[in-house]
């Protein structure tokens, strides 16, 4: 009795956890700099709240880029983001307004922030190193294909 009910509690945590974990995303192509990435897109609170958390690796030609309703100062932390990154701002206009380099993962609170500096609509997050070997230069402007969709 008691193996039948561990098991069912096993399960009934198990199916929890499933239900809890976000679905993977579907990729979206970018352009910069005349190099193409696959990025999910963060579009509402929730998904930019958990941005690239947790995740032990990326593909160099991918990303996330994370998009705004507003165009404002963004600021960004590490924390449990496992993967050096580079944060990329640009403004409403696609247009590269700054960057952070090289940004290592946080390890311990409180953690580092980020900021923009400058206002910005959009944060591309790429593999750590990615901005300096592509030469990606401030005033540099992104495509992406297909549409966002509703931002929140």
């Amino acid at each position: 009795m008691i193996r039948r009910y561990l098991l069912l509690l096993v399960l009934t945590l198990l199916a929890g956890a499933c239900a809890a974990a976000p679905p993977p995303s579907a990729t979206h192509v970018l352009t910069l700099h005349d190099h193409t990435f696959h990025v999910e897109l963060a579009t509402n609170n929730a998904q930019r709240d958990l941005g690239l958390m947790h995740r032990t690796h990326m593909a160099a030609d991918h990303g996330m880029l994370f998009v705004f309703p507003y165009n404002a100062v963004q600021t960004f932390w590490m924390k449990n983001t496992l993967i050096p990154l580079d944060m990329l701002f640009f403004d409403k206009d696609r247009k590269l307004v700054s960057m952070q380099l090289n940004v290592p993962p946080c390890k311990a609170d409180p953690c580092a922030l980020y900021p923009s500096g400058k206002p910005a609509m959009y944060v591309l997050e790429l593999a750590a190193g990615t901005a300096a070997q592509l030469d990606i230069q401030t005033g540099d402007a992104f495509s992406l294909e297909g549409p966002i969709g509703p931002v929140r």
